[in-house]
């Protein structure tokens, strides 16, 4: 790319940005602020039990050794800060997951240990354990831990007020998004937990944090603005954590905090209710923008861990649930169920988690994932991280082997796709959801693509078209455990792991065949799999799925 080129890529791309964007990221990186480390905030006695919150997987195996992103790693080798492993595990070792992680107590003492080789080797503002994200993290869990009587030392509770602290003065406004209320969160928790002035500037900063952004970050459908099930699982856990902190703990509150506090439930419910929409019959969360398994809690514990508060939400009924405000739709009957895409990038400014992946859908028949996007595995720069994110590795169209929306670099995006229609409803006897973007317009003549997804009891018919006749094929990813039987002409048979048979029949094809893929359900991992290419003829493209 030339030089020309890349300023007009980089235009694109920070047009969309907000003004207190560009000029925190300048002071963030211009300015960094000094630590004072002296009378620091004590435990406050007035701090209260909470119910237990959502665990997640053990990631660590002995007294320094993690399991991390599907990757190991010993301390005693690698220490807290070089390069050995990727930022992203780094930053996963520093958040202390483990510690409120199932079965913890029978870890105490390596925990114990651990707290203290971390505040040892990590001194004050200095390295990746002391960016505000992996702080944020780090201080709910030390907090949670505590809280589950862990008896904390001086030690701990003097390094966790001075993380505190600095986390005050290093807010990410050059970010915004899931970092801006990971942050809150974390001082909402450390002003409860500790007593003084301090404290308490900490509890209303986190506040008015959260005053302006749940309402920005929480659709009125209940979805998280960055339109990822993982993010929105993230988001989800955090505001059942604040609910839960907060009711043990509202003797410390302002009347006006108190008032924000009694607004959470209502969009808990409804953020519960999305998670179950946007999830699979398996129980799991499905495939859009930037998701993958076991890095939010699993769907049972959170919604176990609602129970725990006092929250009921709703399974998705049979028939059409149309999240209009996210974009996502749901089309479910007795035995099948399709999760379609047809979102805008959201937000506008923060598009970081976002794939190129408009009008993609996943299907599931009975609990068996038959269709699916192929997930995360990397994060950072890279060819991989790039072919991740982009149109070809999602169930969608790809028009002249271009991406439906500019994505580059490990988090950014130029030029983005526009929903110009979408529609859900009844027909005759099926469910059905339409929608049609203009991503290729720009450089294919104003071409448009829409898709039509039709869903009966046993057949789900997909329909592509294409306003101008140019190359352009549809994709189709297989879970790994589907089986390809035979394939003849332009019909072929996959075979489910339970035996039974799906019959795919393909029409307005001039080529048809399955190719090697990959599908990665969790960070670090990529497991071999197959991806049904079909090239279109003309202007469209049919695909008719049976089952018994």
């Amino acid at each position: 790319m030339n030089y020309l080129s890349f300023i007009a890529l980089y235009f694109r791309t920070i047009r969309h940005l907000k003004i207190i964007q560009i000029f925190a990221r300048i002071k963030f990186k211009l300015f960094t602020p000094k630590l004072d480390t002296c009378t620091l905030p004590s435990r406050s006695f007035k701090f209260s039990s909470q119910i237990q919150s959502a665990r997640r997987e053990t990631n660590l195996f002995g007294p320094n050794n993690f399991i991390l992103l599907n990757q190991p790693g010993d301390c005693n080798d690698i220490g807290w800060q070089d390069q050995q492993r990727s930022k992203l595990w780094r930053y996963n070792q520093h958040y202390f997951d483990d510690l409120n992680a199932i079965d913890a107590k029978l870890r105490k003492v390596w925990h114990l240990g651990l707290i203290d080789s971390w505040i040892n080797e990590n001194p004050p503002s200095v390295g990746v354990g002391w960016e505000p994200y992996p702080t944020s993290l780090r201080i709910v869990n030390w907090i949670k831990w505590d809280n589950a009587q862990n008896q904390i030392t001086n030690k701990m509770s003097e390094s966790l007020a001075l993380q505190a602290r600095w986390l005050s003065k290093r807010i990410e406004w050059h970010l915004l998004g899931n970092h801006l209320f990971a942050n809150a969160k974390a001082l909402i928790y450390a002003g409860l937990y500790f007593e003084g002035k301090e404290a308490r500037q900490w509890l209303s900063m986190g506040f008015q944090i959260l005053k302006s952004q749940v309402k920005e970050q929480i659709l009125i459908d209940g979805g998280q603005f960055e339109l990822s099930p993982m993010y929105h699982a993230l988001a989800l856990e955090d505001l059942l954590d604040l609910t839960n902190i907060c009711q043990n703990n509202s003797h410390q509150l302002t009347a006006c905090e108190f008032e924000q506090l009694r607004s959470w439930p209502k969009i808990i419910v409804k953020m519960l209710n999305w998670l179950k929409a946007v999830s699979h019959p398996d129980g799991k969360i499905s495939f859009f923008n930037d998701a993958a398994f076991s890095i939010a809690p699993e769907n049972n514990e959170l919604i176990s861990y609602a129970k725990r508060l006092g929250f009921v939400s709703l399974n998705p009924n049979n028939g059409v649930t149309d999240l209009k405000h996210s974009g996502l739709v749901r089309l479910q009957t007795d035995k099948a169920v399709v999760i379609f895409d047809s979102a805008k990038i959201a937000p506008d400014y923060l598009p970081g988690h976002a794939h190129a992946d408009t009008l993609s859908f996943e299907f599931s028949i009975d609990s068996q994932r038959i269709f699916v996007n192929s997930g995360t595995s990397v994060y950072g720069l890279g060819k991989e991280r790039l072919r991740q994110r982009g149109t070809a590795a999602h169930n969608t169209v790809i028009v002249n082997a271009q991406n439906s929306s500019e994505v580059w670099s490990g988090f950014r995006v130029g030029n983005r796709a526009r929903i110009l229609e979408r529609e859900s409803g009844i027909e005759d006897s099926e469910i059905y959801a339409h929608g049609t973007h203009d991503g290729y317009a720009r450089k294919n003549g104003g071409l448009l693509h829409t898709r039509k997804l039709y869903l009966s009891e046993n057949s789900l018919r997909v329909s592509d078209i294409i306003s101008k006749p140019l190359s352009a094929d549809v994709r189709y990813h297989l879970h790994p455990d589907i089986q390809i039987c035979c394939l003849e002409g332009k019909k072929a048979v996959l075979i489910m792991p339970n035996g039974k048979k799906i019959k795919l029949i393909v029409d307005g094809a001039k080529d048809f065949n399955f190719v090697q893929s990959t599908w990665h359900p969790e960070f670090g991992a990529s497991v071999q799999s197959k991806c049904l290419v079909v090239k279109f003829e003309g202007y469209s493209c049919k695909l008719v799925i049976n089952w018994d």
